[in-house]
């Protein structure tokens, strides 16, 4: 059976395969890094590198679109009526436990224009529910967006010197000591 290739289904499959090359990102990142082998991404969608070049051009690239699910997963739950900071705090932890090598990424400074971008809406929403904190009494006045997302990237250098099943546990420490800076 050495030799058989799965047929080309042709532009059919494009969106079926960028899905399944964005899905295997995360996993692949999730588990090696960030600098994880692009062939390895492409091996564990099914999919040829040629496939993976033609949706995704460079590394960054690929790392963009499996953040913008998780930007509008945040997005999304900011939009609910009653959305605090802290809820917003809790799903960007989540997200930070399942995937520390893309936080990580957008947490220290950019390089890139799409990923200040990216970066920018999450500070974005930080930004409106920081307000909200700020008025109840539950943050300091001079807690920003910026320092918000400065402390993710905190709490992703921790997490990512971990083994996942310790993350969780880190997590939380992480948050308790940085509340403690954070509030009024």
């Amino acid at each position: 059976m050495a030799g058989v290739r799965r047929p080309n289904r042709g532009p059919s499959a494009a969106a079926a395969n960028r899905a399944a090359l964005i899905a295997a990102a995360r996993e692949v990142f999730a588990a090696n890094g960030y600098d994880a082998p692009l062939s390895m991404v492409a091996k564990a969608a099914g999919v040829g590198q040629g496939s993976l070049y033609r949706h995704f051009p460079d590394r960054i690239s690929l790392a963009l679109a499996v953040f913008e699910d998780g930007v509008a997963e945040l997005e999304a739950l900011a939009a609910e009526p009653g959305a605090t900071l802290d809820d917003l705090l809790t799903l960007i932890t989540e997200q930070t436990i399942a995937s520390t090598a893309l936080i990580e990424m957008v947490s220290v400074p950019p390089a890139d224009t799409r990923m200040i971008q990216l970066r920018d809406r999450v500070a974005d929403l930080l930004a409106g529910a920081l307000e909200e904190a700020r008025r109840a009494g539950r943050v300091r006045a001079d807690l920003t967006a910026d320092d918000l997302v400065l402390a993710v990237g905190m709490l992703a250098g921790v997490l990512a010197k971990r083994p996942a099943p310790a993350r969780r546990v880190a997590a939380v420490r992480v948050w308790e000591l940085l509340r403690r800076g954070m509030g009024a």
